[in-house]
């Protein structure tokens, strides 16, 4: 492994010009006790960086890179698309194609709307759900994150419900005062919340998987009750699959657990790597959407060309047989090798997982049912498996309250490297 000095240097210059030389806060790499790599490329399951060292990556764009990096038809695709221009303004056919792709797919989608990241999906979605309910509050759950939309911002009290708090300066308070926040997987505590504010509740928002707190599976009737007690009250349910859309299946989370919300947010894979986000669900409410209804939305570059071509090619991708089998059996085979490994060396850890994507929570020797237990992780030990990771080839995502993905483009030979390194690392730990 060369010296990162390149990416030292490339960090200093970005920090004069640059809010903490990142522009998304986690790449700063601030809680795993490290400067960030800077990448010059990938291909299929690797990485780059400026000084020249390779990596076996397992964050893969966070998430969006089901396929891998610069799949070839994909790029193909990327290639063709350019040379017919990059923007309009004007409807072109690709967003008809790719939402007809997502209707065809997602059980709960009847219409959909593009847009540009799956912080714009929530924050529409939210605002179409008031709309449509003429109520203002929303509920949502610890650890689940949704974007950075003011609303979402909410720093949640631990086991107790909470009408938000700003979770930032900037925030102002009346903002998040219609949002009430607490513990996933807590039925409980959503009833009494919904006996006492249930008239007033617009929407409830859910990660079906959370996995911004690293993770973390839904009990067996969760998801289930929540789609029963907001029928029962009118409430509109709201699934965020900006992770889970196309990753657990074509049909994400809500195919594979047949649940079905009222909305969708999707994000990641159906832009191909491009930037793009997108929500939907029943033709009743998606009707309340302008230019058909009073909800504004907009978007000057929502469907872009581009970003509608890859996702295009990556959604007929996805839709060949075997392939969801595959990137599961990939993972399963990882996370049972890694789990021998924490045994072998002792390494105090609880790893989950479902579909493709996985999280060790180091420290832990429980179940992770929630964010107050993913919270008790040893962020530490973490910070330290993941410095020696890097320092053996592999990249890993730089916060223990993350998921790790598997591509199709990782084959089996790359997940013994992996497991290789983690040896070498899990031997050293402290």
């Amino acid at each position: 492994m060369q010296p990162n000095l390149l990416s030292e240097k490339f960090f200093e210059k970005a920090k004069t010009l640059i809010p903490g030389g990142v522009n998304s806060p986690v790449r700063a790499c601030k809680s795993v006790g490290t400067d960030p790599i800077f990448v010059e490329s990938g291909s299929g399951s690797w990485i780059w960086d400026v000084d020249g060292n390779t990596y076996l990556d397992f964050v893969c764009s966070w998430g969006p890179l089901i396929l891998g990096h610069c799949h070839p038809e994909v790029m193909a695709a990327i290639r063709k698309e350019t040379e017919r221009g990059t923007s309009f303004g004007i409807p072109t056919w690709n967003e008809v194609r790719i939402a007809e792709m997502i209707v065809d797919a997602v059980p709960s989608i009847e219409k959909v709307r593009l847009v540009n990241s799956g912080t714009e999906a929530t924050m529409s979605a939210v605002r179409l759900a008031r709309g449509f309910t003429n109520r203002k509050k929303i509920v949502k759950f610890n650890g689940c994150y949704h974007g950075h939309a003011d609303s979402f911002l909410v720093k949640a009290g631990s086991g107790v419900a909470t009408l938000g708090i700003p979770g930032s300066p900037g925030v102002p308070e009346e903002i998040v005062q219609n949002t009430i926040a607490i513990p996933f997987n807590d039925k409980d505590l959503l009833s009494q919340v919904l006996d006492k504010e249930g008239d007033d509740v617009a929407c409830i928002i859910v990660e079906p998987v959370p996995a911004n707190m690293g993770v973390v599976l839904p009990d067996d009737d969760f998801l289930p009750f929540l789609r029963k007690i907001t029928q029962d009250r009118g409430i509109i349910l709201i699934f965020d699959e900006v992770i889970t859309g196309f990753r657990l299946g074509r049909g994400g989370a809500q195919e594979y657990f047949d649940v079905l919300p009222d909305l969708t947010c999707l994000g990641k894979i159906i832009g191909g790597g491009l930037p793009v986000g997108a929500y939907g669900g029943r033709t009743d409410i998606m009707n309340y959407i302008a230019p058909d209804g009073p909800v504004y939305q907009a978007g000057t570059l929502s469907g872009n060309p581009i970003a509608t071509a890859a996702g295009i090619k990556t959604l007929e991708i996805l839709s060949r047989p075997g392939i969801y089998k595959k990137l599961e059996e990939k993972m399963d085979y990882l996370v049972e090798e890694l789990k021998v490994l924490a045994k072998k060396y002792g390494v105090k850890c609880t790893i989950q997982n479902i579909g493709s994507m996985m999280t060790c929570f180091f420290g832990i020797e429980k179940k992770v049912r929630n964010f107050d237990d993913a919270s008790s992780s040893d962020t530490k030990l973490y910070a330290e498996y993941f410095r020696k990771m890097l320092k053996n080839g592999v990249y890993l995502a730089p916060s223990q309250f993350e998921a790790a993905f598997v591509s199709l483009a990782h084959s089996l030979d790359d997940l013994e490297i992996a497991l290789e390194a983690t040896d070498l690392t899990f031997k050293d730990l402290k």
